[in-house]
């Protein structure tokens, strides 16, 4: 990528074609976040519903892509199913340096193919072939058949599918990416379906000049130091994420069984120790990580005579632990992975399919519905019948399961028991810390944990000052969009400091992208929030269910006087971050 213009491959699932254009201006946009939000812009459709065709699947990645450590995201951009907005989510892999070495800075899929079908694009191909065969397929054999379809570059290859959730339009179905990363959140997944697109699979088969210069070279082999030989990155190496289980339960700050309680002594069988102690098979990494944080624990499952095993490789962390775990009640570590390994076949988001079936569990228990609406009983701790359940969800069985695939909230409004929806914006992360968490996530731009860091400020904050939280969330999204823009993984956010990023910019010859990128990384946050409501955002309809106002955790009980102040307070602020944006983008077309 230059200072000059963006690479874009346009493809037209429709006319079954490609068209490479240049676009935008790379010291405005950055890249990842800031390039999705741009083109979603352009190529976007506020107006239609996500699913229609022509509404386009964006995927970007940023200026560092390929040249530094860690720099391995995508940014998957998409009005979602879910809530019928603009959103994002992000994945790691092989996917961002396919697409570095495959030419494109970002990927606009717009229209639906004809028949199922899978598109293979790389530096000098573009291909939709006709995989009708593969239609109801688990995401684990489509994996399977995709990389005997196309057996070359491995290695350089990056692999997308989805599963029957995908296909039945479940609104928080994920897109697999080479097997253990994936774009879990708001639905990529249902897009890719409603596009009749099974598999996507990336070539890198080009090259990447890297800067000569001794300025490059060294600062590489800093990073590279800081990052394997200090303590900066050794959590995500060592237990990974699930080392968060036993502390976080200490602090009575787990949701368990639809978090009708935050602690529970079971904990430490299901905590990261446990998966290393006694399941741990070896650690992975996306393409340009030296860390190895993704954990993959061995399954082993009882043939039928019963003297026979089959074994299975599942990757873990924290929010699937929480998922398929302490939220379910379920206390073995073989079985969170057998129900994590359910939840990956039918290609469901995790954390949302784990926190549907706890909210289905007290509903059935509290006679809201019956066995007659879940097939099988279900009940908190037994995980045969979630194995079950998953199975039915994925496939959207029945109108039961059909409601609870739109979300457990629109479960919840069909047959009752919205005070114990563990929703906030979408279904709940695996912390039950407290009131910027519970804020942060309702009325966040991606209703994730990961934009704003609310979980921090509650376990550092002395006091309860709405300002001071609303400060902590708004400044702590434009540092994380600083790193999405370019697009590193999160878990390097000690690492890649404003400093540090403007040197690593100036080293690869962006010396202008470098000087702008505290200006731009808060213009970028300006246009994200313009997008989400303009596609119909409104805080005002959001309300945060009373469950969470009756949490307990190291602290004492929620201060729901507070939680109110805070929530109408960062509504405030967003609404007027999005006023920024549209008045920037309103002087930008006049100035055209």
């Amino acid at each position: 990528m230059g200072e000059d213009t963006f690479r874009i491959l346009l493809v037209d699932l429709d006319e079954q074609k490609g068209d490479l254009i240049h676009f935008g201006d790379p010291t405005q946009a950055l890249g990842g976040s800031g390039l999705g939000a741009e083109l979603f812009a352009a190529y976007g459709r506020k107006d239609l519903p996500a699913d229609d065709p022509e509404q386009p699947l964006i995927f970007a990645i940023g200026p560092l892509t390929a040249y530094f450590p860690l720099m391995s995201k995508v940014v998957l951009a998409f009005k979602s199913p879910y809530h019928q907005q603009y959103a994002e989510s992000h994945a790691g892999g092989r996917l961002a340096m396919a697409m570095r070495f495959a030419g494109y800075d970002a990927m606009v899929i717009r229209g639906s193919a004809r028949t199922p079908s899978c598109l293979i694009v790389g530096a000098r191909r573009m291909e939709v072939r006709d995989v009708h065969y593969l239609w109801g397929q688990d995401v684990l054999a489509t994996g399977k058949w995709l990389r005997k379809i196309y057996k070359g570059h491995s290695g350089h290859r990056s692999i997308l599918r989805i599963g029957p959730a995908g296909e039945k339009q479940v609104a928080y179905a994920s897109i697999n990416v080479d097997t253990y990363r994936h774009f879990g959140r708001l639905g990529g997944g249902a897009i890719m379906g409603a596009k009749n697109l099974k598999g996507i699979i990336v070539i890198g088969d080009s090259n990447l000049d890297l800067s000569q210069g001794k300025e490059y070279r060294n600062l590489y082999k800093t990073i590279y130091r800081q990052i394997t030989d200090s303590s900066a990155m050794r959590k995500y190496h060592d237990l990974g994420t699930p080392e968060n289980m036993i502390p976080l339960n200490e602090m009575q700050a787990v949701p368990w069984r639809n978090m009708q309680t935050t602690h529970d002594d079971a904990a430490v069988q299901i905590s990261g120790e446990r998966f290393a102690e006694e399941l741990l098979l070896r650690k992975t990494a996306c393409a340009g990580c030296p860390v190895g944080c993704i954990h993959v624990g061995l399954l082993r499952e009882n043939f039928a005579s019963g003297y026979e095993y089959i074994y299975r490789q599942v990757s873990y962390d924290h929010e699937p632990i929480f998922a398929a775990g302490s939220m379910l009640g379920v206390t073995q570590a073989g079985d969170v992975l057998m129900l994590l390994e359910e939840m990956e076949r039918q290609g469901l988001d995790v954390i949302s399919a784990g926190v549907a079936l706890a909210w289905a569990t007290e509903a059935l228990d509290r006679g809201h519905i019956t066995e007659r609406e879940t097939l099988y009983p279900l009940k908190f701790g037994e995980a045969k019948g979630y194995q079950q359940a998953i199975r039915q969800l994925g496939g959207r069985a029945n109108e039961f399961y059909h409601f609870l695939g739109q979300g457990t909230l629109a479960a919840a409004k069909h047959y009752g028991g919205e005070d114990f929806a563990c929703v906030l914006g979408q279904e709940m992360a695996g912390y039950a810390t407290g009131e910027a968490f519970f804020v942060s996530q309702a009325y966040g731009l991606r209703h994730s944990h990961l934009d704003s860091a609310g979980y921090g400020f509650d376990q550092k904050a002395a006091g309860k000052n709405e300002w001071a939280a609303v400060e902590f969330f708004l400044e702590e999204e434009r540092r994380r969009v600083q790193l999405t823009c370019m697009v590193s993984c999160l878990f390097a956010r000690n690492v890649y400091t404003e400093e540090r990023l403007q040197e690593c910019l100036s080293s690869v010859g962006l010396k202008k992208m470098a000087s702008n990128i505290s200006r731009q990384a808060k213009q970028v946050q300006a246009n994200r929030w313009r997008l989400k409501f303009e596609c119909g955002y409104d805080p005002s309809q959001i309300a945060i269910p009373k469950r969470f106002k009756k949490v307990r955790n190291w602290k004492g009980p929620v201060d729901e006087a507070f939680m109110e102040r805070l929530s109408k307070s960062y509504r405030l602020a967003t609404a007027e971050i999005a006023k920024a944006g549209r008045f920037a983008a309103t002087q930008s077309s006049e100035s055209d």
